[in-house]
């Protein structure tokens, strides 16, 4: 048995509706719009907690008990109570997204440089100009290690898309199985893996690039300030 004959067959290559850009392309939707969901809810809260101090309970709470959601389940609960489609897979995989992003934010503010927020504090700053121009420069970096570890468990986990009619890369999974066509089972499940990978070193180059700018940008700037309040 030839595997790669799916992957090698010219016609599965089309712009047509259920061939292999299509349904790529469905994946990316489903990856990108959740994750961006996440982010926008994730962020400010954990941009309010690790400033504050506050709430890291409730945090620790949520992400364990979001972890030990059962997604299959989570999304046939989804699809009975919203019927099958994009809704119910984004707000399963939103829900999966949403701890990393809000536990790294939260670390990262909460772990900015002490000295760079205390010269900051001490030119008069407001806690909103301390949060943009100290705590989410230095947090940044760590911000999108959130993102980043968010979007490779969401790449993995949309698969499930194809149990609510919604398509995604799954799709092979699933009319594989049930045909027991083992070349498609085996190029879902390839296209998913490369997708990951490709996506993690896109995020990781990001990652790694702001990392080496983001401190020494923000630790020159409040020096540079300090200096000219002296």
């Amino acid at each position: 048995m030839n595997l790669f004959s799916f992957l090698e067959n010219a016609q599965n290559w089309t712009t047509a509706s259920g061939a292999i850009p299509y349904r790529l392309g469905e994946h990316l939707f489903y990856t990108v719009v959740s994750v961006a969901i996440a982010a926008v809810i994730g962020i400010p809260l954990g941009i309010l907690v690790g400033h504050t101090g506050r709430g890291n309970f409730v945090i620790i709470g949520f992400t364990n008990a979001a972890r030990a959601i059962p997604t299959l389940g989570f999304v046939i609960l989804m699809v009975l109570l919203l019927s099958s489609g994009a809704v119910p897979v984004l707000i399963v995989l939103a829900v999966l997204a949403l701890p990393p992003i809000l536990t790294a934010t939260a670390a990262g503010v909460a772990g900015a440089d002490s000295n760079a927020v205390h010269a900051a504090r001490a030119l008069g700053m407001t806690p909103g100009q301390v949060i943009s121009k100290v705590e989410w420069p230095l947090a940044l970096p760590l911000v999108l290690s959130g993102v980043r570890s968010a979007t490779l468990q969401v790449v993995a986990t949309a698969t499930v898309a194809a149990y609510a009619s919604a398509g995604g890369l799954g799709r092979f999974i699933v009319d594989g199985l049930a045909s027991q066509d083992y070349p498609q089972m085996f190029a879902g499940a390839l296209l998913v893996a490369l997708l990951a990978i490709v996506l993690d070193i896109l995020l990781g180059a990001v990652v790694a690039g702001l990392r080496r700018r983001a401190r020494p940008t923000s630790d020159r700037r409040v020096a540079v300030e300090v200096s000219a309040a002296a």
